[in-house]
């Protein structure tokens, strides 16, 4: 879902989640065959209990499964104080191989790649974002299956040569980003027994990790201009095959980093009636590594602001109320910039709202601060009628 987005993306429905999400977008006249069938979701992989994560292995891509997305979000800051936040997503959706022994190989649509590239300039009050779309069958675009390696024409986010670094790098006109980040803490496995829940039917899950707290630096590109970054990032990674229940019209995911160095990721599955989905849930990261499950009962969430987008009509909630009790943790969440609506027509066709937010509030009664990514899809369109 996230950041995501939240997202089983080439669900009914959320790239990051897992947060996220978005290729479900891309719609039935792309990925299915010319007849208007429903693809067989045999041929796929399905994300089920006991999966046992090998690292660095599964940084790379696992084609087995439908969907997949690699989602990098963080807050940036200039030497002269000028603040930035950024989302750098690419999404992999593949064909069953049925349907691919029909196309000629070299136009093969056996693998879609898609890219989303975000900067919101805080001071500036500005977001800017592009994005892409390729396939891999003529090496435009593609990921390696044993470590961190997926790219679309000069895109990419790749693992440095000891596996510890990320390495992206995007360019767009006169946008461009390129970073080093560096863990600071291992990766989080979300959900329980190896899946993370996005429904209850059998199979509605995928598996999905994050790490919580990557150091930054490097150079942002704004206005042609090169800047000098340092700052902090997050990544989530997500992979399964199943699709969304059809009452789910959305999601909203929170991505948190707290100044105590403690993280909190949520995603509420938001069914078609405003209530939340049972299969809703997060995880909470304390400061030494450790992490804890948390479900629906565990949190309370309360939009306490909307937005209307000028562009889009879709009314999004704006600021929010989060509090965990068990946690004695209280945050009130709120956009650095309100408009960081993404209308990606020319990839996942999917209008969402994925934005820098800042965190304020108090732990253990004591006050404490700290920033995020939200990411907010089905506002502007039920995601499920996608497909």
């Amino acid at each position: 879902m996230n950041g995501f987005l939240l997202t089983v993306i080439g669900a009914r429905r959320p790239g990051r989640i897992g947060c996220t999400l978005l290729l479900a977008a891309i719609g039935v006249a792309v990925l299915s065959p010319a007849s208007g069938a429903r693809r067989p979701e045999s041929s796929f992989r399905s994300a089920v209990e006991g999966y046992r994560y090998e690292f660095p292995r599964d940084h790379g891509a696992h084609d087995a499964f439908r969907t997949e997305w690699w989602y990098y979000t963080g807050h940036l800051q200039a030497a002269d104080g000028r603040r930035f936040g950024f989302e750098l997503t690419f999404f992999r959706r593949a064909s069953p191989p049925d349907e691919v022994k029909t196309q000629l190989s070299r136009w093969s649509l056996s693998q879609l790649y898609l890219a989303h590239f975000a900067v919101t300039d805080v001071n500036g009050a500005r977001f800017t974002f592009a994005e892409k779309l390729s396939r891999a069958g003529l090496g435009k675009a593609g990921a390696e299956q044993d470590r961190l390696h997926v790219w679309i024409d000069d895109w990419r986010a790749e693992s440095s040569g000891s596996g510890d670094t990320h390495v992206l790098e995007a360019r767009e006109g006169a946008l461009g980003l390129s970073l080093s980040l560096t863990p600071a803490k291992p990766p989080v496995i979300h959900g329980q027994q190896g899946i993370s829940k996005k429904g209850g039917g059998a199979g509605q899950a995928s598996h999905y990790y994050s790490f919580t707290r990557l150091e930054a630096k490097g150079t942002l590109t704004v206005d042609a201009r090169p800047v000098a970054v340092t700052g902090t990032g997050w990544m989530d990674h997500e992979f399964g095959s199943a699709d969304l229940g059809a009452d789910i019209a959305g999601w909203d995911w929170f991505s948190v980093q707290l100044e105590d160095r403690s993280e909190l990721m949520w995603y509420r599955l938001r069914r078609t009636d405003g209530s939340s989905d049972p299969a809703s849930s997060g995880t909470i990261v304390f400061p030494d590594g450790r992490s804890r499950h948390l479900s629906l009962d565990d949190i309370m969430i309360q939009a306490i602001n909307t937005w209307t987008s000028p562009a889009s009509r879709a009314r999004y909630p704006s600021a929010w109320h989060l509090a965990v009790p068990s946690l004695a943790l209280d945050l009130t969440v709120v956009p650095f910039v309100e408009a960081q609506e993404l209308r990606t027509s020319r990839s996942t066709q999917v209008t969402y709202w994925e934005g820098a937010v800042s965190v304020t509030g108090s732990k253990q009664g004591q006050p404490i601060k700290g920033q995020g990514y939200v990411e907010l899809t089905g506002y502007a369109e039920r995601l499920a009628g996608k497909l």
